[in-house]
C-alpha cells in the first residue's frame, strides 16, 4: 500500500462528533468504574489517557498511539473495563488507520502483538481460573486461553481494514472530482480558444474588406484625379502597395485560422459578416421556426458604427435566440436595442422557466462566447434570471468609440 502524509482527509461527520463520542465514552467508563467499584489509583489515573485524547483525534490523529496502548494496559489490569477498553481501542485504531499514521500492516501487527501480550498476562494472572474448574470450551479447557487473542485479533484486522478501505474510497472520490474539474477547465479553455479564433476570423473578414477598398481607391485615384503631381501619384501608389501587402498577410492568417482539425490548409471562402441590418432576417428565421420575438429600438442609430460592434450585437442576439429555442422552447423573446452617444446597450429577455441552477457561470460555451465578444470590445455582458417569475436576462453594454481599437488589440496582441 502507498504511504501518505499525516494530513487528515475529509471526514463525513459533523465537527462536533469527536466531542459527542468522547462524552459518551467517558460516561461508559464512569459507569464501568462504578459498577466494578474500582478504587485503584493507578487505574483511575491512567483511565483519562484512554478517553480524553480521543477528543483531538481529528486535529492530531497521532493521539491514537497513546490511546491504544493505554486501553490495552487498563484492560490487562482490570478486565472489568472491557467495554471502555474495546470502544476506545477501536476508535484509536480507526483514527490511526484512517489517517495512515502507520502502515496498515505495521499497525495491525503491533495491535495484534499487544493483544496477545494482554492475553498472556491474563493467563499468568489467573483471570481464567474459575476455582480450579476449567471453562467448558475445550476438553481440557486449553482452547479458552486463546479465545481472547483470537477475538482481539479479528477486531484489530476488521477495524484497520474498514478504516483503510474508507480512506481509499475517499482518495478515489477526491481523485475523480479533481479529474472532473480539470476536464471541465480544459473544455472551457478549448471553447474559449475556439471562440477567440472565430472572432479573429470574423475580424479578419471585416478588415480585409476595408483594406481592399483602400487599395482600390488609392490605385484608382492616380487615374481619376486630374493634375495630380508626381509625388502625390507616387504616394497613392505606395498606399495601394502597402494595402495589397497587408491584404496578403491577412489572407495568409485567415488560411491558418480556418484550417480544419484534420490539418487541411485550404482556407474557407471569405464571406461578408453580418451587420445590424441583418437582424431582420435573423428574427424572421427565428419566427419561421415557431419562435416568438420582438425588437424594440430606442435612440438614434449613428451614421457609422464600427463593423466589429455591429457583428458583436448580431452574434449576441443570434446566440440568445439559439439558447431560447434550446432551453425555453415556445418562450417569447424581447430584444431592446438602445443607441446612446458613446455606447450601444442590448437587453434580451424571455419568459421561459429561467436557469435551473443559481450558478450562472456554469452555463454552456455560448454564454462564455458572448462575454468574450463583449470584453474584447471593451464592454461587458451580464446574464442571469430575469426575475422571481422565471425567464432569462442578457444585458450588454458596448462602447462605440473604443470598440474597434479594443477589439483588434484583444485579438492580435
Amino acid at each position: 500500500m502507498r504511504q501518505t502524509s499525516l494530513r487528515p482527509t475529509a471526514w463525513p461527520r459533523s465537527p462536533r462528533y469527536p466531542y459527542v463520542s468522547g462524552a459518551l465514552l467517558a460516561a461508559l467508563a464512569a459507569a464501568e468504574v462504578l459498577h466494578a467499584r474500582i478504587t485503584s489509583t493507578a487505574v483511575l489515573a491512567t483511565l483519562p489517557f484512554v478517553v480524553l485524547p480521543l477528543l483531538w483525534r481529528r486535529r492530531e490523529p497521532r493521539v491514537g498511539l497513546l490511546v491504544v496502548p493505554a486501553a490495552l494496559l487498563n484492560f490487562l489490569f482490570r478486565p472489568e473495563l472491557l467495554l471502555t477498553a474495546a470502544v476506545a481501542g477501536v476508535m484509536g485504531l480507526y483514527t490511526l488507520a484512517r489517517h495512515r499514521v502507520l502502515h496498515p500492516a505495521l499497525l495491525s501487527a503491533g495491535a495484534i502483538t499487544g493483544s496477545t501480550l494482554v492475553n498472556a498476562g491474563h493467563v499468568a494472572m489467573g483471570v481464567y481460573d474459575l476455582g480450579g474448574r476449567a471453562p467448558a470450551v475445550g476438553a481440557d479447557g486449553s482452547l479458552s486461553y486463546f479465545t481472547e487473542s483470537f477475538v482481539l485479533a479479528v477486531g484489530v484486522v476488521a477495524t484497520v481494514g474498514l478504516a483503510d478501505a474508507t480512506r481509499s474510497r475517499e482518495e478515489s472520490r477526491q481523485a475523480r472530482e479533481a479529474a472532473q474539474r480539470e476536464l471541465i477547465a480544459m473544455e472551457r479553455r478549448h471553447a474559449a480558444a475556439q471562440e477567440r479564433a472565430a472572432i479573429a476570423r470574423e475580424l479578419h473578414d471585416i478588415v480585409a474588406h476595408s483594406v481592399s477598398v483602400i487599395a482600390v481607391q488609392a490605385e484608382s485615384a492616380t487615374y481619376t484625379t486630374p493634375d495630380l503631381s508626381p509625388p502625390a501619384r507616387d504616394g497613392f501608389q505606395q498606399i495601394a502597395s502597402s494595402a495589397r501587402s497587408a491584404l496578403t498577410e491577412l489572407r495568409r492568417l485567415l488560411s491558418v485560422l480556418r484550417a480544419d482539425e484534420a490539418g487541411a490548409q485550404e482556407a474557407a471562402p471569405v464571406v461578408p459578416q453580418p451587420t445590424l441590418d441583418s437582424l431582420g432576417a435573423l428574427l424572421e428565421a427565428h419566427r419561421s421556426g415557431g419562435g416568438e420575438v420582438s425588437l424594440h429600438t430606442t435612440g438614434t442609430r449613428p451614421a457609422v458604427l464600427p463593423p466589429s460592434l455591429e457583428l458583436t450585437v448580431y452574434r449576441i442576439v443570434q446566440e440568445a435566440l439559439t439558447n431560447a429555442r434550446r432551453h425555453a422552447r415556445g418562450a417569447a423573446v424581447d430584444i431592446r436595442l438602445t443607441y446612446a452617444e458613446d455606447e450601444v446597450r442590448l437587453r434580451i429577455t424571455d419568459d421561459g422557466p429561467g436557469p435551473r441552477t443559481p450558478r450562472l457561470d456554469a452555463g454552456g460555451h455560448g454564454l462564455s462566447g458572448m462575454r468574450e465578444r463583449a470584453n474584447l470590445l471593451g464592454g461587458h455582458l451580464t446574464c442571469g434570471p430575469a426575475g422571481p417569475g422565471g425567464g432569462f436576462l442578457i444585458e450588454a453594454e458596448l462602447p462605440v468609440r473604443a470598440g474597434a481599437r479594443n477589439f483588434a488589440e484583444g485579438v492580435y496582441e
